[in-house]
């Protein structure tokens, strides 16, 4: 490993990742940037990290978050893992273009990966550079953000610094770095990666460290390994069903891209539908529709399918006595994400009590939102308005998003007559109901626009939206212009990886 001076401290690292055995990572510096520039430093999440804002803004932390001078403590590292992408298997995939500095431990006591990505060339490159043009990090700060800000489990963005070098795709753009925050970056492929070569020790030692790390209670079961396998299966159940109540379209859920701790990871080709359609798809490089929008439940369990398969080993001595339980956790999925899903609508549709019936007045909706290209997010933002009394007088609200308004009449009709047999004042349920359903996403149109206007140092556009989003359920009549759904001339029909 190169020999680079580093920088003060700032991070209280303890490094626990590191101190698993070498196979499961490379160590090495990441690529030093000529002119690194500090372009924008999620403050609010420094504190909450136990970090301090000035230093990181000052020459010490740039340097650390650009990867010019790795702060003390750091033992930068690429993981490596595998993957089935797009349903091929890749038996050796890993950290391409980015860097665990290390760990620390937040102001709720937390561990958190501190990650550098964009960082340079790394042994899981595959022939790339392994570095990241500013648009795809602007896009991944952004987005990340308002999942936050919408209570979605996710990375968070630290701070994204300008390298002042090109990085060279389809043609030449201004380089930066993200720093990226993750509960964890274990991956479905990191145990992929070592039952595929039959290392059983790693595996184990994987599947130790996780469970120590993310489902402590798991250690204490009859089965440790069947009990973590059903921990990472209801926090993803959770995560799909909030994607999907938001019109979330990851675009590249591969099994490498589905973490153990349940956050949404890798922000590449993702986007947020403007009008419905379950089948909508935005990747570029999704040509027959594997990953879209509603085929993602599906998908999770498919990629859980292969997390389950990979832990056998530790579930039983022998595999084929080890199937059958695994296969049962696998099985009880589809009934869990339907839980989860249903309570997610039902509180978007301010719904108080479970009927049997709820599932399908959701799905009559959806339906009819497809059929008449309703827009998914104004649809539900409007329906908070449609609650009498606050409603009466401007019901042509959500009918004027669909393209045949009597689609949403009859529909309308049985969900009042739903919410009439609850006891519920109706201002209580409307504010409940705004608390579900933003008014504002990172339109793609928007996010576009900004990243367009950074590309020429014009970060305002960026700005604006960043702060709109950090109040995504809030009116912002200032602001109404990021609520509306694209013109024709603006919508965006396809969005890129940044690899």
């Amino acid at each position: 490993m190169t020999a680079v001076q580093t920088a003060p401290a700032l991070f209280a690292f303890d490094n626990s990742y590191a101190r698993l055995p070498e196979r499961f990572y490379a160590r090495l510096d990441p690529a030093t940037p000529p002119e690194p520039r500090l372009l924008k430093l999620n403050s609010a999440l420094a504190e909450e990290l136990g970090l301090d804002p000035e230093a990181l803004a000052g020459p010490g932390g740039v340097a650390a978050l650009s990867g010019a001078q790795p702060p003390a403590g750091a033992t930068p590292l690429a993981a490596v893992y595998a993957g089935h992408q797009f349903g091929g298997w890749s038996p050796q995939l890993g950290d391409g273009r980015a860097l665990l500095l290390g760990e620390v431990l937040d102001a709720h006591g937390r561990r958190r990966d501190i990650q550098l990505k964009g960082s340079g060339r790394t042994p899981y490159s595959r022939g790339g550079d392994g570095l990241a043009p500013l648009g795809p990090v602007l896009r991944e700060y952004l987005i990340s953000e308002a999942m936050a800000a919408f209570g979605v489990p996710t990375t968070r963005s630290l701070a994204a610094v300008a390298t002042g070098a090109p990085v060279y795709r389809e043609a030449a753009f201004p380089g930066a770095v993200l720093t990226r925050v993750a509960a964890s970056h274990i991956r479905v492929g990191t145990f992929q990666y070592f039952y595929a070569r039959e290392d059983f020790e790693a595996l184990k030692l994987l599947a130790d460290h996780a469970i120590a790390r993310h489902d402590p209670a798991a250690a204490q079961a009859d089965t440790p390994y069947l009990a973590f396998l059903d921990g990472v299966i209801d926090r993803q159940v959770r995560l799909i069903a909030r994607w999907m109540s938001l019109g979330f379209i990851h675009g590249v859920m591969n099994t490498d891209n589905m973490t153990i701790s349940g956050e949404t990871i890798d922000y590449g080709p993702c986007a947020f539908m403007d009008a419905y359609h379950p089948m909508r798809v935005y990747s570029s490089i999704d040509h027959y529709g594997r990953y879209a929008f509603g085929a993602q439940p599906q998908i999770g369990q498919w990629n859980l399918a292969q997390l389950a398969q990979s832990l056998l080993p530790l579930i039983n001595d022998s595999e084929a006595a080890a199937l059958p339980a695994a296969q049962e956790v696998i099985n009880s999925y589809p009934d869990r994400y339907r839980a989860a899903f249903t309570q997610e609508m039902r509180v978007k549709l301010g719904l108080i009590e479970e009927r049997p019936d709820d599932l399908a007045l959701i799905e009559d909706l959806l339906g009819r939102m497809a059929q008449g290209e309703a827009d998914f997010t104004l649809t539900f933002r409007r329906l908070c308005d449609e609650i009498a009394p606050a409603g009466e007088g401007r019901r042509d609200g959500v009918r004027a998003l669909f393209s045949d308004p009597t689609l949403y009449d009859s529909w309308a009709a049985a969900w009042r007559g739903r919410l009439a047999e609850e006891a519920c004042d109706p201002e209580k349920r409307r504010a409940a109901m705004r608390a579900a359903n933003p008014m504002f996403i990172p339109r793609n149109h928007l996010v576009e626009a900004a990243i367009t206007a950074a590309m020429g140092e014009d970060f305002g556009p960026f700005e604006t939206l960043l702060a709109v989003l950090a109040r995504p359920f809030d009116d912002q009549p200032e602001h109404d212009d990021h609520s509306a759904p694209p013109t024709l001339d603006q919508e965006v029909r396809a969005t890129f990886c940044g690899t």
